[in-house]
């Protein structure tokens, strides 16, 4: 009866498995055409959709914070200053900041870290004079480390606030 069961469920496997691949290849197979969408084709993507982080965006700069805090230093008020420049330059831009924390502390906690470290940047842009209506805030808390490592050196990068233009 066993053997019964585990040949059905290897058939079963290949079956299925063979069935997605298929789907998969005739997905790769259909060309999409964009040239007779003006909407679309007009796009220009000029920037990095993983945002500041991946250093392709000439003119803003990810915000550091220290440990377990949502406070902005000197030199994060300065790099925010040049970023309101950039903003200010590119005014049809809009941003989400997304508030990263290092993977220390609970989930529930990294979130509301994050989600405070995201606002504090957005509220000093503001005050430099920038439309808060052009600002989108989120929080992943440790979800999205820039970096692996348990060392501060690594800690450090991951405690974040990064700029992502959105469409």
């Amino acid at each position: 009866m066993f053997q019964v069961i585990a040949l059905f469920s290897v058939s079963l496997m290949l079956v299925l498995g063979s069935g997605c691949q298929t789907s998969k290849k005739k997905a790769e197979e259909v060309p999409i055409d964009v040239s007779a969408d003006p909407e679309v084709s007009s796009k220009t993507m000029s920037f990095d959709p993983m945002g500041s982080d991946s250093g392709k965006i000439d003119g803003l700069k990810t915000i550091n914070f220290e440990y377990d805090k949502a406070s902005l230093t000197g030199e994060a008020q300065e790099e925010l200053a040049e970023n309101a420049n950039w903003m200010k330059v590119n005014s049809n831009i809009t941003l989400q900041i997304e508030g990263h924390c290092d993977e220390r502390g609970s989930v529930e906690y990294n979130l509301s870290l994050g989600e405070r470290r995201a606002k504090t940047v957005k509220n000093h842009l503001v005050s430099l004079g920038i439309d808060s209506g052009r600002i989108n805030t989120i929080s992943y808390g440790k979800e999205k480390l820039l970096v692996q490592g348990d060392s501060e050196y690594y800690h450090a990068q991951n405690r974040r606030a990064n700029f992502v233009p959105l469409p």
